[in-house]
């Protein structure tokens, strides 16, 4: 039984409402024959080498060389910092945040059966640097720096001060041995660094790109040295991508997903795509499946080069939080959004609600239900309150949250993604949008090579609200 599944009928007219979503009879007509087309585009890339992301989950090798890296070099440490961004680090967070939950670190030792704690450096915020550097101990503090070209600015940036740090505590021999590098396994400045001053590495594999990178070492070393069985995330992982290698629509998790989200963007408008999750553990994957969608569908140019300027927005909300924020624009606002519910069946722990005060009204009903219960009956509620206005959802769900489960959830949605590539026209694997910000920044920042921009001042013509009072001393007593 496959770990994951998806209940689509709410996408379908047939459940909203004449006018509304797609017909179900087009599942076996134009939609079906869509993608066998779409499946076939797919396929011949996997065959080519191209989609690396396909293969991770049979690559015993890499894992148990990932495996041994974790279980020794890692275990020498009370500490490990991810340094990272995008890709490089949102599979990773998605996957330890989801598997051991939001109070490792400041379990005990004995909770965490003596794991390493986990922290990941991302955003080149000051601030936020300073403030992690000064909670870790240099001498047991193991840094992973991830970056697959070795030349992403934010990475290589905090790599700098955090070698500056460690070389103000500690001897020079002794910095190398606080370094992993998981980069390229061939070419870049990582490389380069490892093998000149015998810092250990793990490869990325060559077609395995940053955002599809998760079951790569990239997202299975963090995991394994906090004890997260990857065995079983390949596992889950493997079973969904056998299911989402049939050519039949109905057949292929995947396929259905892609086929209705991209039918709900060009036919209805529903350019808005929700994924929601009824889970706080899930958060994460909710920011790991944005930048998924975003950066894989968001393109200016198809696969034949003529303008497209095509690709849905992913937005990311939490249950029941955000229906405490943003319902009322899903049920009231504009006719633009999908909202993909996310939910996990059993709990170890789904805490009852105690029969307390029977006398007041607001407060009896709930006695004698569950939290899980409640969370569960809000998510259904809101789906039904949105099938009875005609505003299409559908509910992506695994039986219990484990490493089995995890990994078939992160394989459907990659595999979506490439699906929904081929729908709209356009190579889900590259980025030239980020690429363009990324060669200003080199100019602004002196790189050689890079010639220095000429910007146009955010303030031209004299656009800007004095605001003088801001920078006057403050008054308060």
């Amino acid at each position: 039984m496959s770990p994951v599944s998806v209940a689509y009928a709410n996408l379908l007219s047939s459940t909203l409402g004449e006018g509304k979503g797609t017909d179900p009879a087009r599942l076996e007509g134009d939609l079906a024959t869509r993608f066998r087309e779409a499946h076939s585009q797919v396929e011949a890339r996997i065959e080519k080498g191209e989609m690396g992301f396909v293969r991770l989950p049979g690559d015993e090798a890499m894992r148990r060389g990932v495996q041994e890296v974790a279980d020794s070099f890692g275990q020498w440490f009370e500490t490990l910092v991810v340094v990272g961004i995008g890709g490089s680090s949102l599979g990773a967070r998605a996957v330890t945040d989801a598997l051991l939950g939001p109070h490792w670190n400041e379990d005990s030792d004995e909770d965490r059966e003596h794991y390493p704690r986990l922290h990941f450096m991302e955003n080149p915020d000051p601030g936020s640097v300073f403030d992690l550097l000064a909670r870790v101990d240099p001498r047991r503090t193991l840094f992973n720096i991830v970056s697959k070209s070795g030349s992403t600015a934010e990475t290589m940036a905090q790599l700098l001060v955090v070698e500056h740090f460690l070389r103000e505590r500690m001897e020079e021999e002794q910095v190398r041995g606080h370094f992993l590098f998981t980069t390229d396994p061939e070419t870049g400045v990582l490389r380069r660094m490892a093998e000149l001053r015998g810092i250990p590495t793990l490869a990325v594999p060559p077609a395995v790109g940053g955002r599809f990178s998760v079951l790569s070492p990239v997202g299975l070393l963090p995991a394994a040295v906090t004890g997260v069985d990857t065995a079983g995330l390949l596992r889950g992982a493997a079973e969904v991508e056998s299911l989402c290698r049939s050519p039949i629509l109905k057949e292929n998790p995947a396929g259905i997903l892609a086929t209705l989200l991209h039918a709900a963007d060009v036919e209805e408008g529903r350019r808005i795509h929700v994924l929601m999750p009824y889970h706080d553990r899930l958060r994460s994957l909710a920011l790991w499946f944005q930048q998924l969608w975003g950066e894989s569908l968001g393109k200016a140019r198809g696969v034949d080069g003529a303008p497209t300027e095509t690709g849905p927005t992913p937005l990311p909300a939490l249950g029941a939080v955000d229906q405490h924020s943003l319902l009322q624009l899903f049920m009231e606002g504009p006719p633009d959004k999908v909202i993909l519910f996310l939910r996990v069946g059993g709990r170890d722990n789904p805490v009852a609600i105690p029969s307390l005060h029977g006398e007041e009204p607001a407060l009896s009903y709930l006695g004698g239900h569950t939290l899980d219960g409640l969370l569960e009956a809000e998510r259904r509620a809101t789906a039904e309150a949105l099938r009875r206005i005609g505003r299409p959802s559908a509910v992506v769900e695994v039986e219990r949250l484990d490493a089995r489960a995890l990994g078939g959830l992160l394989m459907l949605f990659q595999m979506t993604t490439v699906f929904a590539g081929a729908l709209y026209g356009v190579d889900p694997l590259d980025q030239p949008g980020v690429e363009a910000g990324k060669t200003l920044t080199y100019g602004l920042l002196g790189r050689d090579g890079y010639d220095v921009p000429s910007l146009e001042p955010e303030d031209a013509g004299g656009y800007r609200f004095p605001l003088a009072a801001a920078s006057e001393p403050s008054r308060n007593p």
